[in-house]
């Protein structure tokens, strides 16, 4: 995750649609709502839209899979939640949130999160 060069959601979609060229009135269009709405989400008055239309950003920005992850983790810090693409796989797996909570209690540090997680990227080849 690289949320760091980011200000907050508003910020990220404004880079890149303005990376990407697209007005903020085509975008607006694109994504199914008002301009106004939009400038509201980039100056970060609003929340950022709900999991359906942040696809839709996602397809529209042609966003690489690290950088859809930066917009779901800025999405769900900027409502101060869980990133919007996790809730359904934490929900849906008991031992997801087993192992959340095991983490909890043994405060596992950044690097145990990281070798954890290296672990699994070997065993996936």
């Amino acid at each position: 995750m690289n949320t760091q060069q980011y200000l907050n959601f508003g910020d990220f979609l404004q880079k890149k649609r303005t990376e990407r060229q697209i007005t903020l009135r085509k975008m607006a269009e694109m994504i199914g709502i008002t301009a106004p709405y939009l400038t509201d989400i980039e100056k970060d008055r609003r929340n950022p839209p709900e999991m359906e239309k942040l696809e839709t950003i996602s397809n529209i920005l042609i966003l690489s899979d690290e950088e859809k992850t930066t917009m779901f983790d800025l999405a769900g810090k900027r409502r101060n939640s869980v990133a919007p693409d996790l809730p359904d796989y934490i929900m849906e797996r008991d031992y997801v949130s087993a192992a959340l909570r095991t983490a909890r209690d043994l405060d596992a540090s950044e690097e145990d999160w990281h070798k954890f997680v290296e672990e699994l990227k070997q065993r996936k080849g």
